[in-house]
């Protein structure tokens, strides 16, 4: 896989696109794979506020979840005339048809946050090979070197599963080859959703007569889920569990100790950039007009897209004060019930 990983903290990210977009009147169309999930709310407050700044049209659709409900949203906001497509794909093989035709009628378009595999679409996300890597050295570090690990993957049609599942392997590889780390339940879990990674989690603990030692869960709503499958067998804050995405009750089980780590990805820096690049293709600018782009070649089909990729950061009880201090959670809820030596609480 060919990678570039920008070495840019979100701060600088912030500052380094600050610089005004000449589109003007455009409509930028955004189709949400599923909006109900917390971290889509404060990316879209991020992207319509830059939209609307600069003088243009921000239209959306949920999908709700469903691949084909997607389909025909594209199709809606390509008929309400968006000048830019946005797209958080629910599954990346399913929405191609959508984005042939988008592509043929020469509409730009971003890949947000999850991969679509054509070279017309913008790829801009976080570095999930990274934060895969993040999940699993944290683990590693925090002592949790041997034993018997469960994996609570995302949904098997979305390549950030994957993504991850290869960082977090990269990391674990010395350690489950040498037999000092088994793997004992590895599950996709549809829609990334918490009560299927909860379901998922206690099928393992059933299995496994709840001997089981770590989990490695690939982001925080299904960390969620988890953590309550422990909690009902009297196993939470024994168990290690890894998540990401900085949600909010992430943080607070952090700092609870129910949770290792939530890495985290300050969406307001990704839906900064991302509108940004937007308003620039609305401009006629083209994918390599935009800053910080490099091409990327990682998914199923190994079709190369243009990319930007920002680098995540891992929050743990060490640095619970990054998340107050960057005013992405304030002091209260992140501390509520914490125990002793959290960072900032």
């Amino acid at each position: 896989m060919k990678k570039t990983i920008l070495a840019l903290t979100a701060s600088a990210v912030m500052a380094t696109l600050a610089a005004p977009v000449m589109a003007k009147d455009k409509i930028i169309g955004v189709s949400w794979k599923v909006f109900q999930e917390e971290r889509w709310k404060r990316d879209e407050a991020v992207i319509k506020a830059i939209v609307e700044a600069n003088g243009d049209k921000y239209i959306s659709a949920d999908a709700q979840g469903s691949a084909a409900k997607q389909l025909t949203d594209v199709e809606s906001l390509i008929s309400q005339g968006a000048d830019v497509l946005m797209i958080v794909p629910f599954d990346s093989e399913a929405i191609l048809p959508a984005v042939e035709q988008a592509s043929a009628e020469g509409i730009p378009m971003i890949a947000y946050d999850v991969q679509i595999e054509h070279p017309d679409s913008l790829y801009i996300t976080f570095d999930n090979v990274g934060v895969g890597r993040m999940m699993a050295q944290t683990m590693l570090d925090s002592g949790q070197t041997s034993g018997d690990f469960a994996f609570i993957k995302g949904d098997q049609g979305d390549p950030n599963a994957t993504f991850l599942f290869e960082g977090i392997m990269e990391v674990l590889k010395p350690q489950i080859d040498s037999g000092d780390i088994k793997n004992v339940c590895e599950f996709f879990t549809d829609g990334w959703k918490p009560e299927g990674a909860q379901k998922n989690m206690e099928q393992c603990l059933t299995s496994q007569n709840n001997k089981v030692d770590a989990v490695i869960s690939e982001n925080d709503g299904m960390a969620g889920g988890v953590v309550a499958a422990l909690e009902a067998q009297g196993m939470a804050g024994n168990v290690p569990v890894t998540g990401q995405d900085g949600d909010l009750a992430a943080i607070n089980r952090v700092a609870r100790g129910t949770q290792l780590v939530s890495v985290w990805k300050d969406s307001r820096a990704l839906g900064k950039v991302a509108a940004e690049a937007a308003l620039m293709l609305a401009d006629g600018k083209s994918m390599s007009d935009v800053p910080n782009t490099a091409p990327f070649s990682g998914g199923k089909r190994g079709v190369e897209v243009t990319s930007i990729l920002l680098p995540p950061t891992p929050i743990t009880k060490s640095n619970v004060s990054a998340v107050i201090d960057a005013g992405w959670i304030d002091k209260a809820k992140a501390c509520e019930g914490a125990m002793d030596g959290v960072d900032g609480c």
